[in-house]
């Protein structure tokens, strides 16, 4: 006998009780209530690191980002727990904290957001500036054999990588913007490797760097980051680099300072020590920034 397919009406299936409503789909993010917690971030100071963060938080319930980097802090409209927004941002070692947590309501207003399309343009000039001076670097720390510029070089690349996969996602998916963020930093990882280890090779064959190179390329280096800073307080008033004089990418700062100082100093020593010791330093620096990215989930 032809058996029919069941509709749901006859015995073998139950069905609900008189009176009571059938079975109701419940979207639990909406469910959830909407939070703005504030964030201190004192390892966030420069633009890169803000892509870092937003990177971060793309998996994240977030509904908007405001962000205060002279003041080293993050504003987050979100659904869910603090914490959970907390735990996406640790991994990043920035040393993330919740300052405070509290109900959104509409009284409140939205968070001010930025231009999309004038902050692709900024990122699009970012990226080419670093991009640029990466390759001046990097020839030039072969030329000038200092490995100071050629870590000085890896460290424009890590900052080229993160405005690259920044502009990469606009309009794309999470898991676009997490893959290529991980490609750029597996690509970053490898040229720390090679930078570690070329500085360990001129150790040991005790390559001797020319100072007045280093010096020259590596003032050409700091004059490329305060462009940059100086870009991002002339297109990005109002928005998340708002005081953007007051915005010291410390690591770019640091790193630039470094092989100048190092290359006054091989010119005053006649030692290639300071050279071989800035070069280490950034290295690793530049190092623990791939580690960063490649832990993002």
């Amino acid at each position: 006998m032809q058996q029919t397919p069941c509709s749901g009406e006859c015995a073998c299936r139950p069905s609900a009780p008189a009176g009571l409503p059938g079975p109701v789909h419940v979207d639990l993010g909406e469910a959830l209530p909407q939070l703005r917690t504030r964030f201190r971030i004192p390892g966030m100071d420069c633009p890169s690191e803000e892509q870092m963060v937003r990177m971060a938080l793309t998996a994240v319930p977030v509904a908007a980002l405001h962000f205060d980097l002279p003041a080293r802090m993050l504003t987050v409209d979100h659904r869910g727990a603090a914490e959970a927004v907390l735990a996406a941002l640790e991994p990043l070692g920035y040393g993330a904290a919740i300052v405070a947590s509290e109900a959104l309501d509409a009284a409140q207003g939205a968070l001010p957001q930025v231009d999309d399309a004038a902050e692709a343009r900024v990122l699009w000039v970012l990226l080419a500036i670093n991009a640029v001076m990466f390759a001046i670097e990097l020839v030039a720390g072969i030329w000038a054999r200092s490995a100071g510029l050629l870590a000085d070089a890896m460290d424009m690349f890590a900052d080229a990588a993160v405005y690259g996969v920044a502009l990469y996602a606009v309009g794309r998916a999470a898991h676009h913007k997490l893959g290529a963020a991980r490609l750029a930093g597996v690509l970053q990882l490898l040229l720390a490797l090679g930078a570690l280890t070329e500085t360990g090779r001129r150790i040991l064959v005790g390559a001797e760097p020319q100072a007045v190179g280093m010096m020259s390329v590596a003032l050409l280096a700091l004059l490329a980051n305060v462009a940059c800073l100086l870009l991002i307080a002339r297109h990005r008033h109002g928005g998340a680099h708002m005081r953007a004089s007051y915005i010291f990418s410390a690591n770019d700062v640091i790193a630039n300072a470094g092989v100048i100082a190092a290359g006054a100093l091989v010119a005053w020593t006649g030692s290639a020590w300071p050279d071989w010791v800035v070069g280490v330093l950034i290295g690793v620096v530049v190092l623990l920034g791939a580690v960063r990215i490649l832990r993002l989930r």
